[in-house]
C-alpha cells in the first residue's frame, strides 16, 4: 500500500515521503479500515515537527518509532480482529486513531488498523471527507464545552473561526446557548453560517471592554490570561481556554521543550482544588464523545466544513496551507 512516511523531526517537506510499504494486520481488539479521507490539523504538525520537544517522549527521541502520521480519519472495515464485536466488514466508519493527539496514528495511507473503541459509524447524510473533518476538533470541543456550558447561556468563542471553532459553535447552539463568536474579518461570514448570534471582528472591536456579561468562555485562541476575562464573565461563569500554539509563533506558547503544557497541567490541578467546578469535572471516553458528534452529525445540528481535500502525495502542502491560515475549514487527505 501507498503510505506518507515520516523519517525524521522537522519541516513537512523535507521530512516527509510517499512510499509503498506492507499492508498493516490488525490485533485481536483492532479493525483495518481502508481509508477513504484523513484530516490534516495542528496536532499533526506538532509531531511532524517534533515542538514541544517533550512529545518526542511519546513518539521516538531521535527519530518517529511510528512511522505514519495522521489520527483522524474515515473509511470502510475491510477486516476485524478475533474479539472485535461492535463492528463489521463492511461498514462505513470514522475516529481518531490515538489515545492522545500528539503521536503518530498512521492515518495517512491507504490502509490503517484502529482500535474498535474509537470508532463510530459514519452517519449516512455526511462525507467520508466531512466525517473525517470531525474527531480530533469535535472531541476537544465537545470535551471543554462540557466544562462549563449549561442551556440557555450566553457563551463566547475567541479564535471560533478555526475547525474547533467552528464546531463549537454549532455545538453550543445546539444546547440552547447564545453564541458570541470571535475572530478576524474573512471568517465572520463562515461563522454567521455555523449558526453564531453575533460575529466580532476582534482587530475592530474589543468585545472585553464591552458591558455584556457571559456565562461561558471558550478560549481557543488564548493570547490573554484567565485573570483579564474575570470581569466580563456572571457570577457563576466559567473560563475555559484550548489554546493554540499557531506553529510555534503564539507569544505565550513558545517554549519549544515544554510548550503550553505547564500552563494547562496548571489550570487542570487548581480546577480540581475547586470543589464546585471537581464536581462537575468528568473525563468521557473517546467512544463516548464520539457517539455524541455521531448523534449530533445525524441530527443535521453539526455540519463540518471541508476546505480543500488534496492527494496522498501533498500532504506537505497540505500543512503549509494550513499553517499560512488563509483557508477555511479542514484540509483533507484522500488516499
Amino acid at each position: 500500500m501507498r503510505a506518507i512516511i515520516h523519517e525524521a523531526y522537522g519541516a513537512a517537506h523535507d521530512v516527509l515521503t510517499l512510499r509503498e510499504v506492507q499492508k498493516p494486520v490488525p490485533g485481536d481488539s483492532e479493525v483495518l479500515i481502508r481509508v477513504k479521507a484523513a484530516s490534516m490539523h495542528a496536532d499533526v504538525w506538532h509531531v511532524v515537527e517534533g515542538v514541544p520537544y517533550v512529545i518526542r517522549l511519546g513518539n521516538g527521541v531521535r527519530r518517529p518509532k511510528r512511522p505514519i502520521p495522521g489520527t483522524d480519519l474515515a473509511g470502510i472495515v475491510e477486516a476485524t480482529g478475533a474479539n472485535v464485536k461492535r463492528l463489521r466488514c463492511g461498514d462505513a466508519v470514522f475516529g481518531e486513531i490515538v489515545k492522545f493527539g500528539w503521536l503518530n496514528g498512521g492515518a495517512y495511507a491507504e490502509y490503517a488498523v484502529v482500535p474498535e473503541e474509537f470508532l463510530v459509524l459514519k452517519p449516512d447524510n455526511i462525507t467520508f471527507e466531512q466525517a473525517a473533518a470531525v474527531p480530533a476538533a469535535g472531541i476537544i470541543a465537545l470535551s471543554n464545552i462540557r466544562l462549563g456550558n449549561k442551556a440557555g447561556q450566553k457563551a463566547v468563542i475567541n479564535g471560533a473561526g478555526g475547525a474547533t471553532g467552528m464546531l463549537a459553535i454549532q455545538i453550543l447552539k445546539a444546547q440552547g446557548a447564545h453564541v458570541t463568536a470571535i475572530d478576524s474579518a474573512g471568517r465572520l461570514p463562515l461563522m454567521t453560517a455555523a449558526g453564531a448570534d453575533r460575529v466580532v471582528d476582534y482587530a475592530k472591536e474589543d468585545y472585553l471592554c464591552g458591558t455584556e456579561r457571559y456565562d461561558f468562555v471558550l478560549d481557543i485562541a488564548a493570547v490573554l490570561r484567565p485573570t483579564e476575562y474575570k470581569h466580563v464573565l456572571t457570577s457563576t461563569g466559567q473560563y475555559v481556554p484550548i489554546g493554540h500554539a499557531h506553529y510555534g509563533h503564539a507569544s505565550r506558547f513558545n517554549g519549544r521543550v515544554f510548550g503550553s503544557l505547564p500552563y494547562f497541567i496548571g489550570l487542570l490541578l487548581r480546577t480540581l482544588l475547586d470543589p464546585r467546578k471537581r464536581k462537575a469535572f468528568k473525563i468521557l471516553s473517546k467512544l463516548q464523545l464520539m457517539t455524541e458528534l455521531k448523534t449530533l452529525l445525524e441530527s443535521g445540528k453539526l455540519t463540518p466544513v471541508v476546505a480543500k481535500t488534496y492527494p496522498l502525495e501533498d500532504v506537505a502542502q497540505a500543512m503549509r496551507d494550513m499553517q499560512a491560515g488563509k483557508t477555511l475549514g479542514r484540509m483533507i487527505i484522500t488516499p
